[in-house]
């Protein structure tokens, strides 16, 4: 197994200005140091919950959590962040509902320190555009993929739900935006709707294994991680099809490394949220393109819930953020060597 030297942290303990905390997201910087978002309030959905941040320096010290985006009344979702050097482009949801949210975008130049003004990502959204869970990843053209997903109501079946995953593209360091094909799937045979509100594919994470092929892997209500493949840059993707890896309808992310593998977190376990717990939470390695999954790290393995997990690698080191039982937010991070 590869030797893997491990640091773990708290973002914040105590005297936290919120009651529930979820969703967060990391990113690395050049000068050592990281930014971690994550949305925060009374509870999930509940009018106050706003987008809080937190830097930690390069010495290892997380400042106090600090309010990045709050549009009072209304409450936010899901922030993400996407560095390219200094620049970082902040990512997040708002609305009352995941049906009828929308995207707004804040920008930084000088490695999250002053940010612009919100502003809508895509002018008249409603449903979601951008990425709406993990972090973009930019092609060796430039091309910005952004792993996108919308939750609709089932015309066939009332007070349910059908995911449906997508990809957004950017060609002008994100300044427009285009949509690709949803990724095909065979909505017959999901099961998901007899089990809970929804059936289908939601929250991608994606990866390239060349200059115009790339991957994602996505949550689904089918009990285990499904994945698609796109040889033209993310414009259309092949049929999702399930893997082996068993995931209970929870959130996953993965990051590739700079020498080749891909490092996954997620939860292992089969079956259905709303059933099975949200633990243990673990990272497994793939050296080849995420045809097998073998060598695993255990973040979590006691009773409660570790969920929604994001990770970056900067080299070979990689950064992981979590929510830690709805409390706190959970960062490890990982160095690996031969």
């Amino acid at each position: 197994m590869t030797n893997i030297a491990f640091e773990k942290q708290y973002i914040f303990e105590e005297g936290q200005p919120f009651r529930s905390s979820h969703a967060s997201t990391i990113a690395a910087l050049p000068n050592g140091e990281a930014l971690a978002a994550w949305f925060a309030g009374a509870h999930e959905k509940a009018s106050d919950v706003a987008i809080w941040m937190s830097r930690r320096s390069a010495d290892g010290v997380w400042s106090a959590p600090y309010k990045a985006a709050d549009e009072e009344g209304i409450a936010h979702w899901n922030p993400v962040l996407f560095a390219q050097g200094d620049r970082v482009t902040l990512f997040y949801k708002v609305g009352h509902e995941i049906t009828d949210w929308f995207t707004r975008a804040m920008r930084s130049e000088d490695g999250g320190r002053t940010w612009t003004p919100p502003s809508e990502l895509v002018p008249g959204d409603v449903g979601g555009r951008g990425p709406v869970r993990n972090k973009p990843i930019a092609l060796p053209d430039g091309t910005i993929l952004a792993p996108a997903s919308i939750e609709r109501h089932d015309p066939d079946a009332p007070g349910k739900q059908i995911w449906e995953a997508f990809v957004d593209r950017s060609e002008d360091g994100g300044a427009t935006w285009m949509r690709s094909a949803l990724v095909p799937m065979d909505l017959s045979t999901y099961v998901g709707a007899d089990h809970w509100f929804a059936r289908g594919l939601i929250q991608p994470t994606l990866w390239r294994s060349d200059d115009r092929r790339v991957h994602m892997l996505l949550r689904s209500t089918e009990g285990r991680i499904f994945r698609s493949d796109s040889d033209d840059a993310g414009r259309t993707w092949s049929m999702a099809y399930p893997t082996p890896l068993p995931n209970n309808n929870s959130g996953i992310d993965l990051a590739s490394t700079e020498s080749g593998a891909l490092a996954l977190v997620f939860n292992p376990i089969a079956g259905y949220a709303t059933d099975s717990p949200r633990t243990p939470l673990v990272v497994r390695f793939s050296t080849d393109y995420g045809e097998t999954w073998g060598d695993e790290f255990v973040l979590e393995n006691e009773p409660g819930e570790y969920s929604y997990p994001a990770i970056v690698a900067e080299g070979d080191t990689l950064y992981l953020t979590y929510t830690w039982k709805r409390d706190r937010i959970a960062f490890w991070k990982l160095t690996l060597s031969e």
